[in-house]
């Protein structure tokens, strides 16, 4: 996907940002000892756009009343939302790990929760509801005549899930157009490929005739990312227009050869082996135009 406004400086810094937060991530689980790195390494370059790029929003002040919101739905890979916060200053490394499903605080869980972590914008981890918050969250906005954006990102394996089919026919018959669906489509999920348990495709097709504008890219080239979320309607809360849809091609475990496409990584902690292969294999993985 082409857009003519996207600075390839800009991206290959991006670029570099998304190997630092992989790297980070891995330290992450490997200290913490448990994680969801599949799915969560799958969504690395479509979060750092976001975060780093297109979302209007502090880390440092996450309440400010027009930030836009991102809603995590696949919630089980909040791991990598903790490791962008940690990045851009509002936690170190040593604090989420001392804070980690700790009984005393709990402040940072294996899904999120908005209660103990300000950044987090809504509790999710229950597969499906994500999507459904999101679109009050835009309803809400268009009743405030607001201009800030909704965002959502879901699973593919998530949308077996009806009420996000109940969520998406909504969001159409509303024309919520101040609402962005971003399906992390890594073809697998817990129990094997999407396909095979409860096949979504065509998935473009479907969401174009629930109302959507859709677009697809490979959700693991940095470009392809900022030129699909520069390409999105104005979040304007009076103008009707349809909500807008990328579905992110991407690879579970990516940037690790020995986690990429395997689904056994959808869950668990690395041993201290795997985690130098790992890292490792992030270095000989790291993108460089």
């Amino acid at each position: 996907m082409y857009h003519p406004k996207i600075d390839i400086n800009v991206v290959k810094e991006l670029e570099e940002t998304a190997y630092r937060i992989r790297k980070n991530l891995l330290t992450f689980i490997y200290r913490i000892g448990m994680g969801h790195l599949g799915g969560e390494l799958s969504m690395v370059e479509m979060a750092v756009a976001l975060y780093y790029k297109y979302l209007n929003y502090d880390v440092l002040n996450p309440f400010m009343c027009d930030r836009d919101r991102f809603v995590l739905s696949k919630g089980h890979c909040s791991e990598t939302l903790y490791t962008i916060f940690s990045d851009k200053g509002a936690y170190t490394l040593d604090y989420m790990v001392e804070h980690f499903e700790t009984l005393e605080t709990a402040q940072f869980g294996m899904h999120c929760n908005h209660k103990y972590c300000p950044q987090i914008e809504a509790s999710t981890g229950s597969l499906g509801h994500g999507l459904p918050i999101a679109l009050g969250m835009a309803l809400a906005a268009r009743k405030q005549k607001k201009y800030w954006r909704t965002y959502v990102m879901t699973g593919d394996g998530e949308l077996d899930e009806g009420t996000n089919w109940e969520a998406i026919m909504a969001a159409g018959h509303f024309k919520l157009g101040n609402l962005t669906l971003i399906v992390d489509k890594n073809q697998l999920q817990m129990t094997g490929p999407t396909a095979e348990v409860m096949n979504i495709d065509p998935l473009d097709k479907k969401l174009e005739a629930f109302g959507w504008e859709v677009v697809s890219i490979d959700g693991n080239d940095m470009y392809s990312c900022c030129a699909a979320l520069e390409a999105q309607p104005p979040a304007d809360p009076i103008v009707r227009r349809k909500p807008y849809a990328i579905i992110s091609n991407t690879t579970k475990g990516q940037g690790v050869d020995f986690m990429a496409g395997n689904v056994k990584w959808h869950g668990g902690g690395i041993a201290k082996e795997q985690f130098d292969e790992a890292l490792a294999s992030l270095e000989k993985n790291r993108k460089v135009r």
